[in-house]
């Protein structure tokens, strides 16, 4: 039901019940006047029969009382008029006539009581007012009545039964009543109309600012309301239709620019402004990814939060993140959220082969989700069970591709993943910068740690992890073997040859040192000529026998410069960290001691640390 047919029922019940209580006032009214008028007529008539029944009884003519109140009926309007004697009058005069006996309780009560009594009945004759009005004996006025009957003052002499018709003060009344009830009713009818002609404005153009409302909630703000009046509504009808219009025009800006920002544009059947809602948020989401990733220390870090986002947010749980390495190769960084797990998804020889990966090759997003198979290095592993469909995204970094982020759907919910495919653009393209920063500081970082000649590490990465290696030594309770490496006569080959040729040396010696160690022991370029290596979990026995391999390697070693051929010699000092020093730099020191040792007795040999070379000094190094 509208505000319009409420409010004119509302009015027609108002003018109703004001209608219906003029009836019952003026019925109420009527009845009370009737009664009253009727009251004050019984009365007189009384009055009447009592004066002309004093008067025949002094003028002697009481038996012709009848005719008197025969000619009194025929008053128009009076029904009947009957008097009653009492007994005492009975007593005194004998009894009168047959009708002038007590006929109902009504009149034997009055005798009695001397108390008039009136009434309302409904006979034949239809509506009438009967009054029985009693005759006391009174000693007031000449003659009185005193003076003929032998009572005492106050006694009932009589009383008189006078009945009038209703019928005409009725019909009056009715018509009176039908008069005020069309009047009202008219009066109510023309009211009605006029306040539904001035609220009209005000229904429909609430129900307009329904409409519109709903219009709203749907995304669309360009409904607008038609402003009727010139008043107050008519002005809410201005100012809505103003704040739907700057509402318009800024969702329009807004949406435009956050599909600048996504890239995705907004269905026409969708709700435009919800729509627009969760691309803010979705831009807010990335906003606050990006904060997080550049506190981040490693890009292993980062390709972990991507990879919560993905399962958390857009719920994907099968998905690739490849990092390329080289011109050539691809280093599976994540799988199905697994770190460094086999490549699934994919044809195992891009991984050597990146040119067969479609988004490494183009730089473009691939997008198998519409055309499936557009990748021919995509492949379902038999294990997968329904079908799937991939989706791969390019990272670019520093204007090539960096990392390829691959996403798995099964063909059902391909449509969802194209919906949010935008979003998983925005959290890339978030992260591609920071990426890129992560890869320039470790860049920058290996250089500052790795010796740009040999490709070693140099001594500041010996001095940033000595102590977790060291740490690492003492929880596993495992012996560290420290030894220090030293060319024979290596200047002589810079003076005689240039340092071309030193530097050829040096590069072969590197790679010598390189294959006669493990991948987990460290090979550090301590400065010049001299090298570092340290041997994890070896004692002293292995340590001997593995610089002595080294020593035996380097003197077979053959460096050919410049058509010559070169051939050094190497000496090595050996210290051991857990027999010889609780300090890391002290066994260094101790190595030293053992190197020099080596080359006073002679060069070209292994020399493990002894207390006694350390000729008793307390100082530590």
């Amino acid at each position: 039901m509208n505000l319009n047919r409420k409010i004119t029922l509302l009015l027609a019940a108002v003018a109703f019940g004001i209608l219906l209580t003029l009836v019952l006032i003026s019925l109420y009214a009527f009845r009370s006047f009737s009664i009253s008028s009727s009251t004050a007529h019984v009365r007189t008539a009384a009055e009447m029969v009592r004066v002309h029944l004093t008067e025949a009884m002094i003028h002697g003519v009481i038996d012709k009382r009848e005719q008197f109140l025969a000619r009194l009926k025929e008053v128009e309007g009076l029904l009947s008029a009957r008097v009653i004697r009492s007994s005492h009058v009975n007593a005194q005069f004998g009894k009168g006539m047959a009708q002038e006996e007590a006929a109902d309780q009504i009149e034997l009560q009055v005798l009695q009581s001397g108390q008039a009594h009136y009434e309302l009945t409904d006979g034949p004759s239809g509506a009438a007012f009967r009054g029985t009005i009693p005759f006391p004996a009174t000693s007031r006025g000449t003659p009185n009545c005193l003076q003929c009957h032998q009572v005492t003052e106050g006694t009932v002499l009589g009383a008189v039964t006078i009945e009038l018709s209703l019928e005409a003060i009725k019909s009056k009344a009715l018509l009176a009543v039908g008069i005020i009830m069309l009047a009202v009713a008219l009066f109510s009818l023309a009211a009605l109309l006029f306040a539904r002609r001035l609220i009209l404005p005000v229904g429909e153009t609430a129900q307009a600012v329904e409409r519109a409302v709903q219009r709203a909630l749907k995304g669309d703000f360009k409904g607008r309301l038609e402003q009727r009046t010139d008043d107050e509504i008519g002005k809410i009808a201005n100012q809505t239709n103003s704040l739907l219009e700057f509402l318009d025009e800024g969702l329009s800006r807004i949406s435009q620019r956050v599909v600048q920002l996504t890239g995705r544009s907004p269905r026409k059947d969708e709700n435009q402004l919800e729509a627009t809602i969760d691309m803010v948020n979705g831009l807010a989401d990335a906003s606050t990814f990006k904060q997080a990733i550049e506190e981040d220390e490693h890009k292993r870090e980062i390709y972990d939060r991507f990879g919560k986002v993905l399962v958390d947010r857009f719920g994907i749980r099968e998905f690739s993140i490849y990092e390329t390495e080289g011109a050539k190769q691809m280093v599976p960084i994540a799988v199905d959220g697994l770190p460094g797990g086999e490549c699934r998804w994919c044809d195992p020889q891009i991984l050597g082969r990146s040119d067969m990966c479609r988004a490494r090759r183009t730089g473009h997003p691939v997008d198998g989700l519409i055309h499936p198979g557009l990748c021919y290095a995509f492949r379902q592993p038999d294990d997968a069970g329904e079908p799937r469909r991939h989706y791969c995204v390019p990272i670019i970094q520093s204007g090539t591709v960096g990392s390829v982020v691959q996403l798995v759907v099964a063909e059902v919910d391909a449509a969802a993943l194209e919906e949010q495919a935008p979003y998983v653009h925005v959290y890339l393209r978030e992260m591609a910068p920071v990426l890129e920063a992560k890869r320039l500081t470790e860049t920058l970082r290996e250089s500052s740690l790795r010796d740009a000649m040999t490709g070693l590490n140099n001594r500041r990465f010996l001095e940033e992890y000595v102590d977790t290696l060291i740490a690492n030594a003492r929880r596993r309770k495992t012996p560290l073997a420290v030894m220090m490496l030293d060319l024979d006569y290596f200047k002589v080959v810079n003076d005689t040859h240039g340092h071309d040729a030193g530097d050829a040396v040096l590069k072969a010696l590197a790679g010598v040192l390189r294959q006669s160690v493990r991948a987990s022991d460290m090979v550090i370029r301590f400065g010049g000529e001299e090298f570092l290596i340290v041997l994890q979990d070896a004692d002293q026995g292995a340590a001997l026998k593995v610089g002595e391999n080294i020593r035996q390697a380097v003197e077979a070693m053959k460096v050919q410069v410049n058509g010559l051929v070169l051939q050094k010699t190497i000496s090595v000092g050996l210290a051991m960290l857990a027999d010889d020093s609780n300090s890391f730099w002290q066994t260094v020191k101790f190595a030293d001691v053992a190197l020099y040792r080596a080359k006073e007795n002679g060069r070209n040999r292994v020399v493990a640390f002894e207390p006694e070379m350390w000729s008793g000094q307390a100082e530590t190094y």
